[in-house]
């Protein structure tokens, strides 16, 4: 079999990627590039001022955009070696431009053309994006812990003014956000701390604050990239994880496995749904907080049913472990805790209709090496380092 892209297939996918580079570039430029210092009466067109925009503004765009895409593009050209490898026959990866995403891409995608019938090759193919993928992301983010500039480098950004005066005063970042007592004033973007990034940070001095972060092109990517690993990580379905455990674990264990931790995403998505429902519904002549943990207990079990197959039982099951640990965790804790953890409502809506809850059986299964166990738990490993409860929110 001729598992050997065309021309035109080549020219379509450079294609994609170009447009992605540039998309990513943008939106790069709006979090990274340097905005301070642009006098009043700037004029981007006329020769002096188009390249001080291109020396001051778009390079830090164009950077931030270079370390994201070769992050992106090492994770699926490592599926997709690996692929070719085992002559599975696979796409080249699909680079999705997103220009109202925050980082400008909606990430990228290889399509397998042929059913993987061996539980070895699976593994393979399943683990050689998330490793290959780990390992550059871990690099851009230690040049970027060893190449830190001193505090004073957020005065190159607009609108930074509060924080520059602590930096001024103190010599340091404050340990929380210091913002201007405004309404008028954007709220601030802050990324979650993970275990991997927290250990890493504590041998540098001057590491920015997480709500600073994405000013600082190599610690913005580098800790996207890890980010991203996680989620492909996960243990569910067509996931990374998925294959991966599976391939360790055996389908009835993965199967036991994968659905508990769906009940884990999806409680961790009424933290976040319950407040924002209730949020929703105030300006509403209804008892807002009761409609809000109604709409949720229906979104819930629903979720569980279509996930589980409609299994009776663990949808039940689920869906009360999913209500008592939101009902208990929101009584402890101030709602406003749980402000990032909406995005755990979409990746409930993504595992559930989209990668699927338990993986597949696979028709040949075969007791994986000793280095690919190894391999593969070092994988979870990496999942639970780079993971992070609540990945990015807005103080």
């Amino acid at each position: 079999m001729d598992i050997k892209p065309d021309g035109r297939t080549i020219v379509r996918h450079v294609l994609l990627f170009v447009l992605t580079f540039i998309s990513a570039a943008f939106t790069g430029t709006l979090f990274v590039g340097h905005t301070a210092g642009i006098p009043d009466d700037f004029m981007l067109f006329s020769g002096e001022g188009f390249l001080f925009f291109l020396d001051m503004v778009i390079w830090e765009g164009v950077l931030f955009a270079a370390l994201l895409l070769g992050f992106l593009g090492v994770h699926e050209f490592g599926h997709y070696f690996a692929a070719v490898h085992h002559r599975i026959h696979t796409s080249l990866p699909y680079f999705i431009p997103f220009p109202i995403s925050p980082i400008g891409t909606l990430g990228a995608v290889i399509r397998i053309r042929s059913r993987i019938e061996n539980s070895r090759k699976m593994f393979d193919v399943g683990a050689s994006g998330p490793v290959a993928g780990f390992i550059i992301a871990l690099l851009i983010l230690l040049y970027g812990f060893f190449t830190l500039p001193e505090p004073d480098y957020l005065q190159n950004f607009a609108g930074h003014d509060p924080i520059n005066e602590y930096i001024a005063e103190h010599g340091s970042f404050p340990d929380e956000p210091v913002v201007e007592s405004n309404e008028n004033e954007p709220e601030v973007m802050v990324l979650g701390n993970t275990l991997l990034f927290g250990y890493l940070a504590s041998f540098f001095e001057n590491v920015p604050p997480m709500w600073e972060l994405y000013h600082y092109p190599f610690l913005f990517a580098g800790w996207l990239g890890l980010f991203f690993t996680a989620l492909n990580l996960l243990p569910v379905g067509q996931l990374d994880g998925g294959h991966i455990l599976y391939t360790l674990i055996g389908y009835r264990r993965h199967r036991v496995v994968a659905r508990l931790f769906v009940i884990l995403v999806i409680t961790l998505a009424g933290l976040g749904a319950i407040p924002l429902i209730k949020t929703m519904t105030a300006g509403l002549d209804i008892p807002h907080t009761a409609t809000s943990w109604v709409l949720w207990a229906l979104i819930s079990l629903f979720l569980l049913d279509r996930g589980f197959r409609h299994d009776r039982n663990w949808t039940l099951a689920g869906w009360g472990a999913v209500m008592l640990f939101d009902l208990l965790l929101l009584m402890i804790f101030d709602p406003s805790v749980f402000s990032g953890f909406t995005i755990w409502i979409f990746w409930s809506l993504f595992i559930v209709f989209l990668v699927g809850v338990e993986h597949p059986p696979v028709p040949f299964e075969e007791p994986l090496t000793t280095g690919r166990r190894v391999l593969g738990w070092l994988c979870m490993i990496i999942f639970i380092l780079c993971i992070s409860p609540n990945p990015i929110y807005f103080f």
